[in-house]
């Protein structure tokens, strides 16, 4: 069942930064992936899903970028250094501390820190959503591969647009305009 209601959803931003964005032009704010974590983080906080982001040794590899700071507000910001945001003890008690049965990852690097952290947001029974066009890595094929991985262990791959219209479940109101002014 795909029941992403607001409220037993969150969303966990994986690492957009500054020194990924030389390998990964696809982060960019104009770029597809950038775009769409864009989206998803003002989606979710449109329709009242928790929002967290994560930033992997931000002394080496910089703050997340901009754009996505700018969208994500008050959101907490957790800095890490495990690969997995489970294995991280702030990020951990944070994603437990929401209590929220859906996660929807996006961010960099696919086949690194964001399916490190699917694998074990599955196994603690958590349910996970991979926005497929809003993660990236350096290489096309680690990508497909780690897409393909997240399938097999039991997370959905579905496109940004869907996870945004699920959570608003019907073509109407303020909520609806905007995040279909989002994604045109």
């Amino acid at each position: 069942m795909m029941d992403l209601a607001p409220a037993d959803s969150a969303l966990l931003v994986i690492d957009v930064q500054e020194r990924f964005q030389a390998a990964i032009p696809s982060i960019a704010p104009d770029r597809p992936v950038g775009r769409n974590c864009r989206i998803l983080i003002e989606s979710a906080r449109m329709v009242g899903a928790q929002v967290l982001v994560s930033e992997q040794y931000p002394k080496g590899l910089g703050p997340t970028l901009p754009h996505l700071v700018e969208a994500a507000g008050d959101a907490p910001r957790r800095d890490k250094v495990h690969f997995s945001c489970c294995d991280d003890p702030s990020l951990a008690a944070a994603i437990e501390q929401a209590h929220r049965p859906w996660w929807i990852l996006c961010g960099v690097e696919a086949h690194v820190c964001v399916l490190a952290t699917a694998a074990d947001l599955l196994a603690r029974g958590h349910r996970v959503v991979m926005a497929g066009d809003a993660v990236d890595s350096r290489r096309e094929d680690c990508r497909s591969m780690a897409l393909a991985a997240a399938r097999d262990l039991g997370a959905l791959v579905l496109p940004t647009e869907t996870v945004a219209f699920r959570w608003l479940r019907a073509a109407r109101g303020d909520a609806f305009k905007r995040v279909s002014a989002l994604v045109r």
